[in-house]
């Protein structure tokens, strides 16, 4: 089976060689353990093992009251612990003591660790302050369009500013594209998904995910006494993507205090199913306590539970391709006028349109001024051959 190289991985190789205890989160399915083991392949020589923290097998290398007794543990599986030694531990959410060994592996031998876990929720609750300096975390999310391309073979010249985008825009991509853009926003970025051939095939990859998620993650990781109302709670917000949540009308319509519904919202966040974006403000304690705006984290899975006006969907889309680049705000005057998202760290400020207009334009360039933002771009799904619109399939 071919193995497709993510993007996440480039910046990870930069850590191999140094001090550091790399670690791989995400949501279920997302490829973490693929990444890996395109590292594992990588590095040479044979001091090297994979092990999968669900294997009770694998499980007892790292049962020890003595911790000094592992060494000769994973020398049974070819690790020769006095030279530089490298271990990759998949899912070890599965066993949480794991983490106390490692730490000590780490502290008192030449040995490379790196981890995959399920959820940022989990791994905050295995990870104890006493790693603080010790670990590398890095996040990884379903498909971006531009690994979902490379998942379908296409070769394509991506550039990486917004403006050298812009410059470099043509309508030939474009309709080499367009098409490929449309599954991607019909059926998501989960890669098993992706790589499936029929659409039925599709459907039920991203039932299975969604039940998975519902079994693996909510019924195992939630400290929750009832998870109904966190079941109902998703429903709810599959259908409101795209919008601005009102907390307390979510606590009336699903007859639970304002504070449960905080609970799972951090938990939902925590365990990468949803995004809360804040708004845009020069004020810290404006952003914090200001009406957050709520994506999913695929939408794939939006379509599929879910029935959610198409502009929404493609925000969705384009949120998703954004969140790796910083911070991500929306802004909103009090008279209604919006800016989908502004990039904080590049001060961009950027509107999502199925079909861009010049007025639309002219609207973002007065707010991008007001705001005293350097750069404005209207991102649309139909193409635009003028300045400052930017076309979908550039992301």
């Amino acid at each position: 089976m071919t193995l497709y190289e993510r993007t996440i991985l480039k910046e990870i190789r930069k850590w191999v060689g140094k001090k550091t205890i790399i670690v791989v989160t995400g949501m279920r399915r997302t490829g973490k353990t693929t990444v890996l083991r395109l590292l594992y392949d990588e590095i040479p020589g044979k001091n090297k093992v994979f092990l999968d923290m669900e294997n009770p097998l694998h499980q007892k290398i790292f049962q020890e009251t003595d911790y000094d007794n592992i060494p000769a543990n994973l020398k049974a599986y070819g690790i020769n612990i006095s030279e530089t030694a490298y271990v990759f531990l998949d899912e070890i959410q599965a066993m949480p003591e794991l983490v106390l060994a490692v730490k000590y592996l780490f502290d008192h031998y030449d040995t490379k660790f790196f981890l995959t876990g399920s959820s940022s929720y989990y791994l905050k609750n295995l990870f104890p302050e006493s790693l603080a300096g010790r670990k590398t975390v890095y996040e990884l999310y379903p498909l971006s369009f531009r690994e979902f391309l490379t998942f379908k073979n296409l070769e394509k010249e991506y550039h990486e500013t917004f403006r050298e985008k812009d410059e470099h825009k043509n309508i030939i991509s474009y309709e080499k594209t367009i098409k490929l853009f449309q599954e991607y926003i019909d059926y998501g970025g989960f890669p098993g998904v992706v790589l499936a051939e029929t659409i039925e095939e599709k459907k039920a990859l991203i039932e299975d995910i969604f039940r998975s998620y519902h079994q693996k993650d909510i019924q195992s990781l939630a400290d929750f006494r009832e998870t109904t109302k966190l079941q109902e709670l998703i429903l709810l917000l599959l259908q409101r993507t795209g919008t601005r949540l009102d907390v307390t009308k979510i606590s009336s319509e699903l007859g639970i205090t304002r504070q449960t519904v905080y609970n799972y919202l951090s938990f939902l966040q925590a365990t990468y199913f949803i995004s809360l974006v804040p708004p845009y403000t020069q004020n810290i304690d404006r952003e914090i306590s200001g009406t957050k705006k709520i994506f999913v984290c695929d939408t794939g899975i939006l379509n599929r539970f879910a029935q959610v006006d198409a502009g929404n969907i493609l925000e969705n889309a384009v949120y998703n391709n954004l969140k790796t680049r910083g911070d991500v705000h929306y802004y909103q005057k009090r008279t209604g006028i919006e800016i989908d998202f502004i990039l904080k760290d590049s001060q961009c400020a950027l509107e999502v349109k199925e079909t861009g207009t010049t007025h639309d334009k002219k609207k973002l360039e007065s707010l991008t001024n007001m705001l005293k933002l350097k750069e404005n771009y209207v991102i649309t799904k139909k193409y635009k051959n003028e300045k400052g619109f930017l076309p979908v399939t550039e992301l």
